[in-house]
């Protein structure tokens, strides 16, 4: 099944000229759709799934959808199911009327390990197979938000004037170059805005007291992309539900700060509530939890509240 899978996706690049090296019209496409919206400055909306299943995949493709939120913290790592649904996130029919590479919704991956766990090998695997992003969970410090960038990105060339945070991912870029469609990987794998022309998104939640009380330097940390404030958690932390006012003043705080160094914020929200989240400045509010056959009819309802809230025509 994963032979016919990386096959049928190859001969469709191949018909549509993406598969060409010498070429490879994409080479200067925004291939991360979602960082190309915010650059326009409109909100993302997305969603997390924990069902890998080709069947999902395909209806999350075609959803509306900026981003999917793959979560491997609360379900099984497994690097091949893994490998299947970023395969099954490929809409070829799109890619064939495009002429080019980009995804209609960006794979973005959760992984299991904690800011405080070392992050590297499962960063290095995620994306050596193609993701688009890292969503790190429970960070606390700036040393941990740094401890990820570098985990995401390659050493940079020697005389760069963004070497650092320093690199720490191994060269292995042979199959996620396939999976991006281009001849220059290396050089674009690395994490936005930092480098402007990276694809890679760097998302950094804040979901405990303690990430909170050292929130404005994590976001300060170069080679952060976003920040998504997990208010379960975070109440949880605080001993509190998410919907007690102190909660909310933790959360409000953490926006405050992101819209200070302009750098986009994420939290889940409802139909009840997606409008108000827009209209205090999140840029990257999930629309739906657990998503898993496509989007369910909240996620629908809550996505076209979103979009006609924030003016998305797209």
């Amino acid at each position: 099944m994963k032979k016919t899978c990386l096959s049928a996706l190859f001969s469709v690049l191949t018909v549509v000229g993406l598969a060409a090296a010498p070429a490879m019209a994409q080479d200067d496409v925004r291939l991360n759709r979602s960082i190309q919206t915010l650059e326009n400055g409109d909100p993302v909306f997305g969603l997390f799934t924990g069902n890998f299943s080709l069947a999902n995949a395909r209806g999350l493709a075609r959803s509306g959808l900026d981003y999917i939120l793959i979560d491997m913290e609360h379900t099984a790592h497994d690097m091949e199911k893994l490998q299947e649904f970023l395969l099954g996130l490929t809409d070829k029919a799109a890619v064939a009327r495009q002429g080019h590479a980009q995804m209609r919704t960006t794979p973005i991956v959760r992984i299991p390990a904690n800011g405080r766990n070392d992050p590297e090998w499962l960063v290095k695997q995620v994306l050596d197979i193609g993701a688009f992003g890292i969503m790190f969970p429970y960070v606390e410090t700036a040393e941990e938000a740094e401890r990820a960038v570098r985990a995401m990105r390659y050493p940079q060339p020697r005389g760069s004037e963004i070497a650092e945070p320093q690199g720490l991912r191994g060269a292995s870029p042979g199959v996620s170059a396939w999976y991006w469609g281009v001849s220059d990987y290396v050089q674009r794998a690395d994490t936005w805005p930092l480098n402007p022309r990276g694809e890679l998104i760097s998302f950094i939640q804040i979901e405990s007291a303690k990430g909170v009380e050292n929130a404005e330097e994590i976001i300060q940390v170069p080679g952060v992309s976003a920040i998504f404030v997990g208010p379960a958690d975070l109440g949880m932390s605080m001993g509190l539900p998410s919907s007690h006012p102190e909660v909310q003043a933790a959360i409000d705080s953490v926006l405050a700060l992101c819209l200070q160094y302009d750098v986009p914020c994420g939290i889940t929200t409802n139909a009840r509530d997606v409008a108000a989240r827009l209209e205090q400045g999140f840029l990257m509010p999930t629309v739906g939890y657990w998503g898993d056959a496509g989007i369910a009819g909240g996620t629908a309802e809550t996505l076209g509240i979103a979009r006609e809230a924030s003016g998305r025509t797209d």
